[in-house]
């Protein structure tokens, strides 16, 4: 990967975004994309880079990955000072305690550490049970309510406290990486596609969305907005290939395979065959599910927008999903890009995907 593009993925990811309060990491795709895309930013907080095409009525072709991620929100500040907060989207309990967080207030970030029990004071009964969220707090080292006061406000988002970091090969791991990993993905097809010697015959779309891990809201209005012929949500998907994992769940996948391409109901098969035959086409490496209801992703709100999309999933393998320490592989996001690119060059006409 370029210098270039990895530190933008570093930024993006470094960036907090619960759901909600995005605008961190949607400033950072803003900047990136605005040298060659006409940027615009809705009420929501989407973001919407476009790049025109040539030809008379071209195919509006919509791309959008999830610029949120999932984390906390300050709900109760006690009288000692510590707050107690809530979970933005889906948030395990298991892994909570003992993390270091970030509060991010109006003055700036507030380092803290979500509080536990010492074990050696926990009864047996305590030690085998998941402490729940509402019962645990973060101390942020302030020793009354009127001093905590003074940092942090009911309402700031949380984030953990975690950065990308380089694993062995090309394996990196980072908090977030649902989805900006679909958010990054959008971001180098919009810069790729504006670097091509000639134009496509497409209305390219590229979103940033929002508030996906709390019901497919972005997705939902920037659909509407779009109103796309064609559409293709850029997500991460569970890789099979930990020991923890059974492959009858999501199939036999894993993480530097390539990009997993789902088939079923929320998916256009004439553009999934598409998609496939691009990648035997250009050799890129790619990996296949099944779906057989709605998904849990843009893509669903997206198909059925208005009068109906053509819609389309290119999923990266991700490790520990919804954690601090999501793993995935580089080369992965990079064929999703080349795998989409060189589709969108073979998109002429969106009576195509039709199906008869």
């Amino acid at each position: 990967m370029r210098d270039a593009s990895f530190a933008f993925l570093q930024n993006l990811l470094e960036a907090p975004s619960p759901s909600g309060y995005e605008q961190p990491a949607q400033r950072v795709f803003r900047a990136y994309i605005a040298p060659f895309a006409r940027v615009s930013t809705d009420v929501m907080g989407n973001v919407f880079g476009a790049i025109e095409g040539i030809g008379e009525e071209r195919p509006r072709v919509m791309l959008v990955g999830h610029s949120d991620e999932i984390g906390f929100q300050v709900k109760y500040l006690d009288d000692n000072g510590f707050l107690h907060f809530g979970a933005i989207g889906g948030v395990d309990p298991h892994l909570t305690p003992g993390q270091r967080v970030h509060v991010h207030g109006s003055k700036g970030v507030v380092p803290g550490v979500i509080g536990k029990k010492p074990i050696h004071l926990m009864e047996t009964k305590e030690r085998d049970t998941v402490v729940k969220l509402d019962a645990q707090y973060i101390d942020i080292g302030a020793a009354s309510r009127k001093e905590a006061e003074t940092l942090v406000r009911v309402g700031d988002p949380v984030t953990f406290a975690v950065g990308l970091e380089k694993l062995h090969g090309d394996r990196v791991t980072s908090r977030g990486f649902d989805d900006k990993a679909g958010s990054f993905v959008v971001a180098e097809v919009l810069r790729q596609v504006a670097a091509l010697s000639a134009k496509l015959p497409v209305d390219l779309f590229g979103v940033s969305s929002v508030q996906e891990e709390v019901g497919l809201r972005g997705g939902t209005t920037s659909s509407y907005t779009v109103n796309p012929d064609i559409g293709i949500c850029v997500e991460v998907d569970f890789s099979t290939d930990q020991p923890d994992v059974d492959k009858k769940h999501n199939g036999e996948v894993g993480i530097g395979k390539g990009p997993i391409l789902p088939r079923g109901a929320n998916i256009n098969p004439v553009l999934f065959e598409l998609l496939a035959d691009t990648a035997a086409r250009e050799n890129i490496p790619v990996q296949f599910t099944g779906i057989p209801r709605a998904t849990g992703t843009d893509a669903n709100v997206m198909q059925i927008s208005r009068g109906g999309v053509a819609t389309a999933l290119v999923k990266i393998p991700l490790r520990y999903m919804h954690t601090p320490v999501e793993v995935l592989s580089l080369a992965d996001l990079e064929n999703a890009v080349r795998l989409i690119v060189a589709t969108l060059a073979r998109i002429t006409d969106k009576q195509t995907f039709i199906p008869s």
